[in-house]
This record gives C-alpha cells, sequence and structure tokens, in this order.
C-alpha cells in the first residue's frame, strides 16, 4: 500500500482546510485520501496488507493455533511503566490503570477531546405497547448535540428506551448498541438465510428478568467510515477538519455516545441507572468493551464476537490482525498512531494489549462470547480468552472473582462463576446463542 506524495496532500489540502475552516465548513475526503494523509503525518512509506479471511486465499490468515502464539510476553497489567509490581487497589487506581489509559489514548484508540459539546435529551414520543405479552413503555429519545460551534455538522443521538409497564419502581436496564432499522431491514433483505432467534428475543428475556432494554444506534454519533472523519462528533469537535494522529477514532466516539445515553438514564425515574448493562456485537462488541474500559458506571457489559481491537489478544495471531485493522475499511475506529503497527512498527511493538483493556473494566463483571471456529473464527475465540484469563489478576487484586483457569475451555462449556465470564457457542458469528447463559449469570449483579 502507498501514500500519496506529500506534495499532493499538502498543497490542494492546504487550501482546502484553510478555506473551509473560516466558515466551518467540513472537509471532504475519501478513506483512502484521509488514511494516506495520516501515513503522511506519521512519516509512513507503506502498510503490511492485512490477511484475507477467505480459506485458501494466497494470503489467507492463519486459522492454525499452534501457529498462533503469543510468541512475545503479553504485558502485564500490574506492572508499571518504571518496572515496579502494582501491589494494592489503592495503587491500581492511582498509578497502574491511568498509565494503561494514556498508553490507550496514545496508540491505540485515540483521545478524547476537552470541550466536548454538550447534549440535550428530547423525548420525541412515548407509546404503551407489548412486546410478546409484557405491556412496555416505549420512549424514543434524541439527545441534540450543541452544534453552535460548527452548525453544519449536527449530530442528533438516537436512543430507544423500552421499561416494563408495571414495574412497581425504577428497573435495570440492557443496552444495545444496534443498527438502524433501515439498515436491518436491507441485510434481511440481501441475506436472506441469516440466523433468526427461535425462542424469545433477548429483549423478551430480559423483560421476564423484569428489567428493561434500550437500543442506542452509534452511527447516529459518528459515521462507520474514514469519509465520516470530519462530520459526526469527531468532526464537531475539530470543526470539520481532519484529525490529528492521537484524536480519537470511531470506537471512542461510539463510547462517548453512550455515556450520554447513561446520563440521560440518570435522570429517567423509570431506570436503575445503577445497573445499567451494555452489550454490543462484532464492531460494536468493540465499542461495548471500550465503553465499559473507560465509563465506570456501566455496571455489566455482554461483549459478543469483538475480536481484534475488542476483547482478542493482538499477539495471539488468528483471524483478523493489527494489518487488518489499520486498513482503509477499518482504521477510522483507531488513532491514527495505530497505523504504526501495521509499518513500520509490528504487533509485538503494541505498548498494551486486549487484557488490559479489559483489566480497566475491573472489577464490575464482564461477560466475553464468541462462536465456532468453523463460522466465527475471525474474531478468535481462543484469543479472547486469553485476553480475559490475562486480566484475571486485576480482578483478584481488587477482591472480585475472575476466570480462575488458564485453560481453554471446551465449546459450550461457560466459565461463569466469577465476575469474569466466557463462552464460546457452537454457531456462527451471532451472539444469539449465549444470550441465556448471560442473563442468567447477570442476574446475580443485576
Amino acid at each position: 500500500m502507498r501514500y500519496l506524495s506529500r506534495s499532493f496532500l499538502s498543497a490542494p489540502l492546504a487550501f482546502f482546510i484553510a478555506s473551509g475552516s473560516a466558515q466551518c465548513t467540513p472537509v471532504h475526503l475519501t478513506a483512502e485520501q484521509d488514511h494516506q494523509r495520516m501515513m503522511g503525518l506519521l512519516h509512513i512509506q507503506s502498510l503490511r496488507p492485512g490477511p484475507s479471511g477467505t480459506a485458501g486465499a494466497p494470503n489467507a490468515t492463519n486459522y492454525d493455533e499452534d501457529k498462533a502464539g503469543p510468541f512475545s510476553k503479553v504485558p502485564d497489567p500490574l506492572i508499571l511503566n518504571n518496572g515496579k509490581r502494582v501491589t494494592s487497589a489503592k495503587m491500581w487506581w492511582k498509578q497502574g490503570r491511568p498509565q494503561i489509559v494514556n498508553a490507550f489514548d496514545e496508540d491505540v484508540l485515540g483521545r478524547t477531546p476537552r470541550g466536548i459539546p454538550a447534549v440535550h435529551w428530547e423525548i420525541v414520543s412515548t407509546t404503551n405497547e407489548k412486546n410478546g405479552d409484557v405491556p412496555i413503555i416505549t420512549k424514543k429519545l434524541v439527545g441534540h448535540v450543541d452544534d453552535s460551534a460548527c452548525p453544519a455538522i449536527k449530530v442528533d443521538i438516537d436512543v430507544t428506551l423500552s421499561t416494563p409497564a408495571n414495574a412497581a419502581g425504577p428497573v435495570p436496564v440492557i443496552m444495545e448498541l444496534d443498527f438502524p432499522a433501515e439498515f436491518m431491514a436491507q441485510m434481511a433483505k440481501r441475506f436472506p438465510n441469516m440466523p433468526k432467534p427461535t425462542g424469545p428475543t433477548w429483549q423478551q428475556q430480559v423483560l421476564a428478568k423484569g428489567w428493561g432494554y434500550a437500543s442506542y444506534i452509534p452511527t447516529s454519533v459518528q459515521a462507520d467510515n474514514g469519509g465520516g472523519l470530519t462530520e459526526g462528533i469527531i468532526g464537531l469537535v475539530n470543526k470539520g477538519q481532519p484529525r490529528s494522529v492521537d484524536d480519537w477514532g470511531a470506537l471512542r466516539a461510539w463510547s462517548w455516545g453512550a455515556s450520554r445515553a447513561l446520563d440521560y438514564f440518570e435522570t429517567d425515574k423509570a431506570v436503575d441507572a445503577k445497573h445499567v448493562g451494555i452489550t454490543g456485537h462484532s464492531r460494536y462488541g468493540k465499542a461495548s468493551l471500550v465503553t465499559m474500559a473507560y465509563d465506570p458506571r456501566f455496571a455489566i457489559g455482554y461483549i459478543s464476537s469483538s475480536g481484534e481491537s475488542g476483547a482478542k489478544l493482538y499477539r495471539h495471531i488468528f483471524g483478523e490482525q493489527v494489518e487488518n485493522v489499520a486498513g482503509t475499511q477499518e482504521y477510522h475506529w483507531m488513532a491514527g498512531n495505530f497505523l504504526k503497527y501495521a509499518g513500520p512498527l509490528k504487533t509485538d511493538d503494541l505498548p498494551v494489549d486486549a487484557n488490559e483493556l479489559i483489566a480497566l473494566c475491573a472489577p464490575r463483571p464482564v461477560f466475553i462470547s464468541g462462536g465456532a471456529t468453523q463460522g466465527d473464527g475471525w474474531v478468535d475465540a481462543k484469543g479472547m480468552f486469553l485476553a480475559a484469563a490475562g486480566a484475571d489478576a486485576v480482578y483478584r487484586l481488587l477482591g472480585a472473582r475472575g476466570l480462575d483457569t488458564s485453560d481453554f475451555p471446551p465449546m459450550l462449556t461457560g466459565l461463569t462463576s466469577g465476575a469474569l465470564a466466557f463462552r464460546q457457542h457452537g454457531e456462527g458469528h451471532t451472539p444469539m446463542p449465549n444470550w441465556p447463559y448471560f442473563i442468567e449469570w447477570a442476574a446475580r449483579w443485576m
């Protein structure tokens, strides 16, 4: 992968940036143009191409556990930058955790900027309806982000909240990072054989516990592509200009939106805001884990098939790899600095790994889920297990029970005794099979 010459990038792009900034008109770049611009800022000549997920392809990814490693030492979340060991909860909160957060901010996820505009929540509609046999009250919510600094960029956070109509008081809520209804309808037409629930939906399962549920649309906060980085909340804060190398990417932006939804829940008398859980699948599993790591108000997480840049160890070379995430299709999830680890640096040079992202959630309960290798191998179930096991010591330091094992369990064998849980179901890239196991486990805390 080659980048355009710096002279090409600097002259016309500088003109558009300069002319756009005066009136706060967003600069329009394609993902390829912005990706190349970021490579130029980092003085990177080329990136290693990511492997293909197609079996038999010349550059097919590794699905052989004997070749997966890790072949280098995984960072220990309890070792400080100066080499000293974290030996107490106080030392973790004062020294260990902040150092890990800073490393993720600098080189992996990007820094959330200061001065993010305020959000004003509006209840657009309130509807009395039923989900199955349960009467519910559904509120359609919009979080209007103050756009006075750049009126050309509007951000309205899309959230729907449903709670049992007959609840005697505030109820726990599970919030899902979700796709727009229009997108899901298109996907259903395009893939008519997509797996469908054969029993109660997860929403009906949580209603049976007396809980509520919510749907949050992350793309209402930030588009899921590199061409959208000068719009959405990232573009609004930057007044329509491209990112710097350590600016936040979409994962942090999506997690910011989830936190703003929780701000609203804290004001709604129907919600027990101390018991709000978060869930997401695939890329939204990544964002859900990031949200748990950065916002301690979320009580519990169901992290489904999150894979690389989620719960999967970067250093476990199986399925999706760093080079895939650094490519033009996914780089917008991350800080620009992340590109360095696909060239000239390597995965082993990363200052952190996914075990430390999970450790940032401690001591709160987190359920890590993945599917069978035949169907969900791209997300690397064993790599996610190894990361969870690598966070175990932090949970124990903080007085919570972790996985209690470093032995990868057989498929369909849940590890659900502690605040860290793991289960690999036997189906493909879907969260559905593990929902009953998560809910049964979560009931201890919710």
